[in-house]
């Protein structure tokens, strides 16, 4: 019986390697045949897969220049940064001699990040008492948004030029400085501005935090609003907090809107990146307008009008510029050069108002 044992034994000692050595050889062949299946199949497919990286579109560029803003599509627009847009519209502006793009978004950057800080620092004022906060999450933070520009970084309306809607006059020169109207003279030393640039820093800022800011036009006015799925609420922040108003309230200040108004200049909408460079744009005509420079005023007129045509306030400005040059004003007091054409859309200079106060 042991010998019997002993030998099978032998015998498997000298079977089980081999058997071994057959399965890694299989194994092995098994390998590279599923290989050369995965090779052909990948060569079978590479045209189709060269096709898709041909078609997919590069990492979007910001632009560096108001030349390089105005050659983007529409498309191209809405990844923008809206700063950057407020700020190229600012290019060789009178007030805007020193300007540093680069710079000014990087301070964006900083007060953004502090702005976060403190509204993360105080979050506990919401949780403990939410009806303070219109029992909005979001209310709290565009209103701690609000606190942290006005007490830290002193933000403030150029108090030369605040008046009421009812003094508003022609030819005021309000937009002469171009600090006082587009986004740099408010994060340059100054800290200055007015409704026509306060409501484009907050959403740059808000944009910079994820929140869903849009900018929106009332008459003779440019204001802010939350625009979220959930939640949709308008805002005012030029003065010392921040007021939080209804469309209605829009249709009555600072000048009564109808809807044929409504319709005619697309008030009260929450703004495409396109129509918002065209608002920039206008705004950079009218400050060339105020300084004289007739030509490069038409210019921009004439830009922000192909961007939306349909804006009746942009045909009247368009229109009045090529009038302008072709009979160039000589004194702040001359009568309209057409008496059919209504006159330029003039900005609100905002008189201070009862605000929202934090605790």
């Amino acid at each position: 019986m042991n010998r019997r044992v002993n030998k099978a034994d032998k015998v498997a000692r000298k079977i089980l390697p081999r058997y071994k050595l057959a399965i890694r050889i299989f194994i092995i062949l098994l390998i590279g045949f599923a290989a050369s299946l995965a090779w052909i199949e990948f060569h079978k497919n590479l045209p189709m897969l060269n096709a898709v990286a041909a078609v997919e579109p590069p990492a979007f560029k910001q632009p560096e220049t108001l030349n390089g803003l105005l050659a983007l599509s529409p498309a191209e627009l809405e990844h923008c940064d809206i700063a950057r847009m407020n700020l190229l519209c600012a290019e060789a502006l009178p007030g805007a001699g020193n300007l540093n793009v680069a710079e000014c978004l990087a301070t964006l950057d900083q007060w953004a990040q502090h702005i976060k800080a403190e509204t993360d620092r105080n979050y506990h004022h919401f949780k403990e008492d939410p009806a303070n906060y219109s029992n909005s999450e979001a209310f709290y933070k565009m209103l701690m948004m609000a606190v942290v520009l006005y007490e830290d970084y002193g933000v403030r309306y150029n108090p030369k030029l605040i008046t009421s809607p009812e003094a508003t006059v022609a030819n005021d020169h309000f937009f002469a400085d171009s600090r006082d109207i587009l986004i740099h003279g408010l994060v340059g030393p100054q800290h200055l501005g007015t409704c026509s640039s306060m409501p484009i820093l907050y959403i740059a800022l808000g944009r910079r935090l994820d929140y869903p800011l849009k900018l929106v036009k009332a008459k003779g006015h440019l204001f802010m609003r939350w625009d979220s799925p959930t939640e949709k609420f308008d805002m005012d922040a030029t003065g010392k907090g921040l007021d939080k108003e209804d469309d209605e309230f829009y249709k009555k200040w600072p000048f009564p809107l109808s809807e044929a108004d409504i319709q005619a200049e697309d008030y009260l909408k929450s703004l495409s990146a396109r129509e918002e460079l065209s608002v920039f744009l206008s705004i950079r005509g009218e400050c060339q307008t105020d300084n004289g420079q007739l030509g490069d005023a038409l210019a921009s007129f004439s830009l922000a009008y192909k961007l939306m045509p349909t804006w009746k306030g942009n045909q009247v400005m368009f229109a009045q510029a090529r009038q302008r040059l072709a009979r160039p004003v000589m004194l702040a007091q001359e009568l309209p050069m057409n008496p059919s054409i209504p006159a330029d859309p003039n900005p609100i200079q905002q008189a201070p108002r009862n605000t929202f106060q934090t605790p």
